[in-house]
C-alpha cells in the first residue's frame, strides 16, 4: 500500500489516517460519561463586556502584528446549489465571502499600519479554484498564504476497509476521499511548515473561524486580552461562545469534564440525553467556532503528539448506494489540551453564518450595512435579534433564489418569514411582523411590486398577469 500511495496521497496523509483509524478502533463506548459532566466554573467563561471594559492599549499595532487570521476554506457551495468553493459565492454587492475577508484585514492593516496575514485552509475540493482567484488580490495590502487539509479514504461501514479502488481522484474514485473535518488544522498547518514560518516572523496567535461566518471579524479587545496575560498564566486558547436560542439546539457547548474545559458536540451525546443537550436551560451557550489559539502551543502539542480530539464518525451514502463512514475531528475539541483555556460569551452579532439562502436573504437585505468588509446591523432595527426566515425548497439554490426576488425586500421590521411553494417577489416589497406565504402545489403566488405585508398569511393562488 505504501509504495503505491507515494505518488497520489502524501506520506503525511497516510500516517495521519493510520493514527486516526487506530484510535477509532480502540475507542469503545461513548466518549463522555454523562454523569461526569459539570457546568463550567464561573470564571472559565467570561462575559465579553468584562473583557472589553479594560479598553484598548496605546499600541494596538503591536498586538495586531502578533496575529494571523486563519479562515477554514475547505467547503463547497453544494448545499446552496453552487459549484466550486463556498467562499466564492457572492453574498453582498457582488462581494464574495473571500472578498469581504480580504477587505476587513486590508482595512486593519491600513488603519494601524500593520501586517496581519490571511491564511486559508483549503481542501482538495477547493484548493485549485481558490488559488486561481487569489491572483486578484495581489495589489491588496494583505499577504495571503494557503495550506491544504489532509485527504483521507472513506471506509466501508461494514468491512471498515477503504472503498477506493486506486489512489487516483478521478471518476468513480473521486467519492472515495474526503477532507477529515476542521480538527485537521493542527496537523496540516504544522506539516505545511507555514506554522514555523509565521512563528519566525514573530506571530503568536491565530484567529480561526469559518469563512462563511460573516460575524467573525478581528476583535481588538479579545486580542488585547490574549497578549496582555502575565507569562505564567498565558491563555493558549479562547473559544467564543454565545447564548443559545431555539435555532441553535445542535451547536456544541462548553462543559467542565475531569477538571478541564471541554467541547461537547451533539454527536457525542448518548441518545437518551439528546433532548437534555438541546435544552436551552441546562446548556445555555454554544460554540461559534471563532477561536483564538497560541501558535507556540500548537507547535508544542503537535511535537508531543498530545493534541487530543474526540473522533466524530460521520456516516454517508455514496451515489452508488454504498454506505461508508468518514472519520473526522473538530478544531474546538482540542480545547482540553491547551493551558488556561477560556470561553468568552460574545454578542450574537459575532455569529452570522450563511448556510442557506434564508441566511443569504438576511445579509443581502437592509437589515445590515456593509463597511470595510464588515456587516453591522442597522441602527434602525428596534431589537437586536435577527428575524427568523424559512424559505422553502424552491429557494434552496442561489440561482433560483435570485430569480424569485426582483429586489431584496425591506425587512427592517420583520420578525418571522416562512415561504413555501412557487412564490416570487416584485420590486420594493416590504415585510413586517410575521409573514407566511404558502403557494399550494400547482399554484403560484406573485407578491406585487411595492406591496407592504404586515402580519399576513398569504395562501392559495395569487397570479398577477400583465394584460
Amino acid at each position: 500500500l505504501h509504495t503505491q500511495l507515494g505518488s497520489q496521497v502524501s506520506k503525511k496523509d497516510v500516517e495521519g489516517f493510520k493514527k486516526l483509524f487506530h484510535r477509532f478502533l480502540q475507542v469503545k463506548g461513548p466518549s463522555v460519561e454523562w454523569i461526569k459532566i459539570q457546568r463550567p466554573p464561573e470564571d472559565s467563561i467570561q462575559p465579553y463586556d468584562k473583557i472589553a471594559a479594560r479598553g484598548l492599549p496605546d499600541n494596538v499595532a503591536d498586538c495586531l502584528n502578533k496575529l494571523v487570521v486563519v479562515k477554514l476554506n475547505g467547503g463547497l457551495g453544494t448545499s446552496m446549489g453552487c459549484k466550486g468553493p463556498k467562499s466564492l459565492i457572492s453574498v453582498r454587492n457582488e462581494n464574495t465571502f473571500l472578498d469581504l475577508t480580504v477587505q476587513q484585514i486590508e482595512h486593519l492593516n491600513k488603519t494601524y499600519n500593520t501586517d496581519v496575514p490571511l491564511v486559508l485552509m483549503n481542501s482538495f475540493n477547493t484548493d485549485e479554484d481558490t488559488k486561481k482567484i487569489l491572483q486578484k488580490y495581489t495589489h491588496h495590502r494583505v499577504k495571503i498564504h494557503t495550506f491544504n487539509q489532509s485527504r483521507y479514504p472513506r471506509i466501508n461501514k461494514d468491512s471498515l476497509l477503504p472503498v477506493a479502488t486506486s489512489l487516483h481522484m478521478t471518476g468513480q474514485n473521486a467519492e472515495a476521499w474526503y477532507p477529515p473535518g476542521h480538527g485537521d488544522i493542527y496537523a496540516s498547518f504544522y506539516n505545511s511548515h507555514l506554522l514555523d514560518k509565521l512563528i519566525e516572523q514573530g506571530k503568536e496567535y491565530i484567529f480561526v473561524s469559518n469563512i462563511d461566518n460573516l460575524g467573525a471579524t478581528v476583535d481588538l479587545h479579545i486580542l488585547h486580552h490574549l497578549v496582555s496575560q502575565p507569562n505564567g498564566k498565558r491563555c493558549e486558547f479562547i473559544m467564543e461562545v454565545t447564548d443559545k436560542t431555539r435555532a441553535d439546539v445542535k451547536g456544541g457547548t462548553l462543559i467542565q469534564y475531569e477538571g478541564k474545559l471541554r467541547l461537547l458536540e451533539i454527536a457525542q451525546v448518548p441518545k437518551a440525553h439528546v433532548d437534555e443537550f438541546k435544552s436551552v436551560s441546562k446548556f445555555k451557550i454554544f460554540n461559534t467556532n471563532n477561536l483564538w489559539i497560541s501558535l507556540a502551543a500548537i507547535k508544542r502539542l503537535q511535537e508531543q503528539n498530545a493534541m487530543d480530539m474526540e473522533i466524530i464518525v460521520n456516516p454517508k451514502t455514496l451515489d452508488g448506494g454504498q454506505n461508508v463512514i468518514q472519520l473526522e475531528t473538530a478544531v474546538g475539541a482540542a480545547i482540553k489540551s491547551f493551558d488556561n483555556a477560556l470561553g468568552i460569551n460574545v454578542p450574537r452579532s459575532r455569529f452570522l453564518p450563511v448556510k442557506t439562502t434564508s441566511d443569504l436573504l438576511l445579509v443581502m437585505s437592509n437589515l445590515y450595512s456593509l463597511d470595510a468588509g464588515c456587516l453591522t446591523m442597522s441602527p434602525k432595527r428596534e431589537f437586536p435579534t435577527t428575524p427568523h426566515v424559512k424559505l422553502g425548497s424552491s429557494f434552496t439554490k442561489v440561482q433560483e433564489y435570485l430569480t424569485r426576488f426582483e429586489s431584496i425586500p425591506d425587512i427592517l421590521e420583520l420578525d418571522h418569514l416562512t415561504v413555501s411553494g412557487d412564490v416570487t417577489f416584485g420590486k420594493n416589497v416590504s415585510l413586517k411582523g410575521t409573514v407566511i406565504i404558502i403557494a399550494n402545489h400547482g399554484d403560484r403566488i406573485d407578491i406585487p411590486a411595492g406591496s407592504m405585508l404586515e402580519n399576513k398569511i398569504v395562501s392559495g393562488n395569487l397570479r398577477i398577469l400583465d394584460h
